[in-house]
């Protein structure tokens, strides 16, 4: 397989293990909020269901980022290659690889280290439209591009 399409299914089997442990995270807290309702121990019982309400909350937030980012990822066709660079490039850098496709972070695979980042991010926006041999400059660092996959 491409070392592109290793890159995709890379980020998109992390964003999926993560949009399903924040699930499981959120039924989880779910069953302890049914528990707390059949307690009645007064105030600590209050306290301890806006507590398991608050964490729902942020796991919910949470949840919806990742469900974002899986679906921004499923959007892309990583057999694509275009000459300029686009969301769903794989580029090539003197500072290493570059995934445009959502914030995702940093990750090895196959020995290689790979930073997902959006096309919105200040680097993102730098980077759209270059072709190789362009540099694109944030923050008094340089990224020249090798190549674009």
């Amino acid at each position: 397989m491409p070392f592109k399409q290793n890159v995709y299914q890379y980020f998109l089997q992390m964003a999926e293990e993560r949009v399903a442990s924040l699930q499981k995270v959120l039924a989880d807290l779910k069953d302890s909020a049914g528990n707390e309702t059949k307690s009645t121990a007064g105030d600590k019982h209050e306290v301890g269901l806006a507590m398991l309400q608050i964490e729902q909350a942020n796991a919910g937030s949470q949840l919806e980022d990742a469900l974002s980012k899986k679906n921004a990822l499923e959007k892309i066709n990583p057999d694509n290659k275009a000459d300029v660079v686009v969301n769903g490039s794989l580029l090539k850098t003197n500072r290493g690889y570059l995934f445009l496709c959502t914030a995702l972070g940093k990750a090895e695979v196959d020995g290689e280290k790979v930073i997902a980042l959006s096309p919105q991010s200040p680097l993102g926006q730098k980077l759209v439209g270059l072709t190789s041999g362009q540099t694109a400059e944030i923050n008094g660092t340089q990224y020249f591009i090798e190549s674009i996959h």
